[in-house]
């Protein structure tokens, strides 16, 4: 199994959305990040075929996607990022009729069913009116939609927006389980949510793969260049002024900030510490935010 994109383009009139990105995907989990505006949704959408790609390809084993047509949209799980829901359909009754648009079968649908709700845990409430349900059962509905008919490619965009930690961490932990056996891309600009899960990272950037990794060999290339540094608070804005810095989380202990910085060398004039570089030094150090 093997998806392939090739040299993809998309233009907005002048506006060049995706600047000729290439990459293969095989069996695992894809994190694929960048801020927003960056490529992402383009990208999925015409992977999805809601947008046509000005120019490029996109193939599955071989064969183009836009030529495989309906055979490629049946191999296909999308969770889109919008929660676009029926209220006054029961859980139930809305991967039903998703079962129908899918043309899948009376009996293999009535089989699915219930097992998807239960792997989102989701069974109990099966019946209810999802007018009813919080917004992470929202988002794990949506998933339950994406995998009902055993796609061979799961696509999921921001499957954690707008959730509190607790749910986001319950999304993760779902995706994980229901990924054996398939090509999964997780779009999202939230770090935490691709940085257990994935086998491999793809940072993309104004339209253009900035990078495509592990997550290991991401982080080894910022090894020594990521410090903590102990500070009082009259020195912090000292520290956020300075052009060789780049700064990220920073913390307090009673009268003592802890600033961790991405710099080039050892900083001079601080008490510094260096720290194991992750993957949000990556993102940071890619992207400045």
């Amino acid at each position: 199994m093997k998806l392939e994109v090739k040299q993809l383009v998309k233009n907005y009139g002048k506006k060049q959305a995706l600047k000729g990105i290439d990459m293969t995907l095989t069996e695992g989990v894809y994190g694929f990040l960048g801020p927003n505006g960056a490529g992402k949704s383009t990208f999925m959408n015409i992977l999805t075929g809601n947008l046509k790609a000005t120019s490029g390809q996109i193939l599955y084993d071989g064969e183009d996607v836009t030529k495989m047509g309906k055979e490629f949209r049946g191999i296909l799980g999308y969770m889109p990022q919008q929660q676009a829901l029926y209220p006054n359909f029961t859980a139930e009754g809305f991967l039903a009729y998703m079962a129908a648009l899918r043309d899948m079968k009376r009996s293999e649908a009535a089989k699915r069913i219930p097992k998807v709700l239960s792997e989102v845990g989701l069974l109990e409430v099966a019946g209810d009116k999802i007018r009813s349900f919080s917004g992470g059962m929202k988002q794990r509905l949506l998933i339950a939609q994406a995998v009902l008919a055993e796609p061979k490619i799961l696509v999921l965009d921001e499957p954690t927006a707008g959730l509190d930690p607790k749910q986001r961490i319950a999304i993760r932990n779902l995706i994980s389980e229901t990924a054996a056996g398939k090509i999964v891309i997780v779009a999202t600009h939230v770090v935490t949510d691709v940085e257990s899960a994935a086998n491999r990272i793809l940072l993309i950037k104004e339209g253009e793969m900035a990078a495509d990794s592990t997550r290991e060999e991401l982080c080894e290339a910022l090894s020594g260049k990521v410090f903590e540094l102990a500070i009082p608070q009259e020195r912090l804005k000292d520290v956020e002024e300075d052009p060789a810095f780049l700064v990220g989380n920073i913390s307090r202990e009673r009268e003592t900030l802890f600033v961790r910085v991405i710099c080039d060398g050892e900083p001079e004039g601080y008490q510094a510490e260096p720290v194991r570089p992750g993957l949000e030094d990556v993102y940071l150090s890619c992207f400045r935010e």
